[in-house]
């Protein structure tokens, strides 16, 4: 009897565990401000740019409210009231296009937004426009290259690569905004390309050649996605400044 009852505890763990399967795969992020930059120069940016971004999922595994989202992708292209991540202002109100991929069927479309509105938080609570286009994304087998692109249709795309030297002005270059939604692992990359055309913004954009990307990973569990409460792009209080050295 008692063997009978530990095997049916063991089986309602598993169901329990399953039941609060994680959301898994890549992320790509790109702005219209450098995030890898020494602070007298992101200071000197601050409100006059920073206020415009891409940002990219890439599910690979996970459901979502109990829709499987298993190998499609959703992008948010944001229009910030002022530069994402400073800690002086607002980016606030916010508006966003969401682009769905177009692999998705009617569940999953609502599902993808509803996941792309945990993840990015404020940032897309006023969606001007939600598009449907075909998504694809490549890193190469190897995120830790830098080397990604990812395409929305005619909408979007991001193409970044490697830090190398002589990207930053100032040797005291480092990590100043965070990313703009919840990883578990991520790492400023160079800027190739990042565009943006489309409705909904009042803006299109080409901002490349900028160390101004993000490349990551997220594994957060399906009923407990949600992003974080530090504020956007932030991480904890700045370093003192370092004096640029060019």
């Amino acid at each position: 009897m008692r063997k009978v009852l530990f095997a049916v505890t063991l089986l309602l763990v598993a169901t329990t565990l399953a039941s609060a399967a994680d959301i898994r795969g890549s992320y790509i992020e790109a702005r219209n401000a450098d995030v890898y930059v020494a602070q007298c120069f992101a200071n000197s940016e601050a409100g006059l740019t920073g206020d415009l971004a891409v940002m990219a999922w890439k599910i690979d595994q996970g459901s979502y409210n109990s829709v499987d989202l298993s190998g499609l992708g959703v992008v948010a292209v944001v229009k910030a009231k002022t530069t994402l991540g400073d800690p002086f202002h607002s980016p606030y109100p916010a508006k966003a296009v969401l682009i769905v991929d177009e692999r998705a069927n009617a569940a999953q479309s609502q599902a993808l937004q509803g996941f792309a509105h945990k993840m990015a938080g404020d940032l897309v609570q006023t969606v001007t426009r939600v598009a449907t286009a075909p998504i694809s994304f490549n890193f190469h087998g190897n995120m830790h290259a830098g080397i990604a692109q990812m395409t929305a249709g005619s909408y979007a795309r991001i193409e970044t690569r490697e830090l190398r030297d002589g990207d930053a002005v100032c040797h005291n270059a480092f990590t100043y905004y965070q990313p703009l939604t919840k990883l578990d692992h991520s790492m400023p990359v160079h800027t190739v390309n990042n565009t943006y055309s489309g409705e909904g913004l009042n803006h299109s954009w080409s901002s490349p050649e900028k160390n101004s990307a993000f490349v990551g990973t997220f594994n957060v569990e399906s009923d407990q996605v949600s992003f974080s409460s530090t504020p956007i792009g932030q991480s904890g209080p700045k370093p003192a400044l370092r004096p640029c050295t060019i």
